[in-house]
């Protein structure tokens, strides 16, 4: 069975691991103060160009999501993102059990418009009820996003602009960082991102490691006692060290944006073959995720040999459904993918 359900489906990169055996037996402290977690921190933002970010690392992205968000968040606001956003279909209504309310604008091909933003922030003040009404808080985007669509330059800045404008903190979800970074169609950069977003995170989990995601303020705006908050989000290490060694390793060499690069690649040959073999797409992604709308009975014969995303109902006789590469896809299993196809 061929598995192109996801891209966390293997463990982690071979180095990784010998990192991790290798300083098995080392006596170091806990939650995060270990000198690899340091190391990491200083590589991350010398990437980033931003010295005065502030650094942690945690379990895994609903938990980066959900405690990020918690925490910046007055009890009386929510958090606006696209009606396909992660944090608003795909995480169990997380954000909600904290007791803030995903607000839902239009996405398109997952993005989010700045206008549209601007417009519901305007529509909110104008209503004479809006006391009465959750407010919004913060915005969040994510970079791919849930269809792997990419954000360019001009759309961050736009964004940012109408964040600056109403005091609201742009959050990007970096799950998939490392693979939106190394498309062969984007404008966007690591000093880009600290530079127009006041906190995101580089996603470890989808990207390489064992399990993890690096958050990142970068404007001085650290939440206070965010260390506390995420002990109290069940999203601390007490071995602190296996997501400092990860992310130190990860950083070594260009190890991060390397084996991004071998999705995207992945991913490029099985777009060509799904184009040639005359499949129809139900979007256009740059990046590791591909979907494309196939019959029932094509999916069906599908399913005896590969493993694949269901994304959602396309009509009574068809359905969306998507092929993941990741850094550990080989061509070798393409070369079979494409075989079945």
């Amino acid at each position: 069975m061929l598995s192109f359900e996801c891209d966390y489906n293997a463990g982690a990169h071979e180095r990784i691991i010998k990192r991790l055996a290798e300083t098995n037996m080392e006596k170091l402290p806990g939650y995060g103060v270990d000198k690899y977690s340091e190391s990491a921190k200083e590589k991350i933002k010398d990437l980033c160009k931003c010295p005065d970010a502030d650094i942690y690392f945690l379990v895994g992205g609903t938990q980066a999501n959900e405690t990020v968000i918690a925490s910046v968040l007055g009890n009386y606001e929510g958090v606006l993102a696209a009606d396909t956003g992660h944090v608003s279909v795909h995480e169990a209504g997380a954000i909600e059990y904290t007791g803030h309310k995903v607000l839902t604008i239009p996405g398109h091909d997952g993005k989010i418009d700045a206008g549209e933003l601007k417009q519901y922030i305007v529509d909110y003040y104008d209503d004479a009820n809006h006391e009465h009404m959750v407010c919004p808080g913060m915005v969040y985007i994510s970079h791919p996003t849930e269809y792997g669509t990419l954000y360019t330059e001009k759309e961050l800045q736009d964004i940012t602009a109408v964040c600056g404008e109403y005091d609201l903190p742009l959050f990007l979800d970096g799950a998939r960082l490392g693979y939106g970074l190394m498309s062969r169609h984007t404008d966007v950069t690591l000093p880009m991102i600290s530079r127009y977003c006041d906190m995101f995170y580089i996603g470890g989990t989808k990207v390489g490691a064992l399990m993890g995601e690096a958050v990142v303020f970068t404007k001085k705006n650290t939440p206070k006692h965010f260390g506390s908050i995420v002990k109290q989000h069940g999203a601390l290490l007490a071995k602190g060290r296996l997501t400092g060694i990860q992310f130190d390793e990860l950083f070594t060499d260009d190890l991060y944006f390397k084996i991004s690069k071998n999705a995207i690649d992945m991913a490029e040959l099985i777009k060509n073959a799904l184009r040639e073999k005359g499949y129809v797409f139900y979007l256009d992604s740059p990046t590791n995720q591909q979907f494309v709308i196939v019959s029932n009975d094509k999916m069906h014969e599908l399913e005896k040999d590969v493993s694949f995303g269901f994304w959602e109902k396309y009509d009574d006789d068809h359905t969306v459904i998507r092929f993941a590469t990741s850094w550990a896809t080989t061509k070798e299993d393409v070369d079979k993918l494409i075989d079945i196809l």
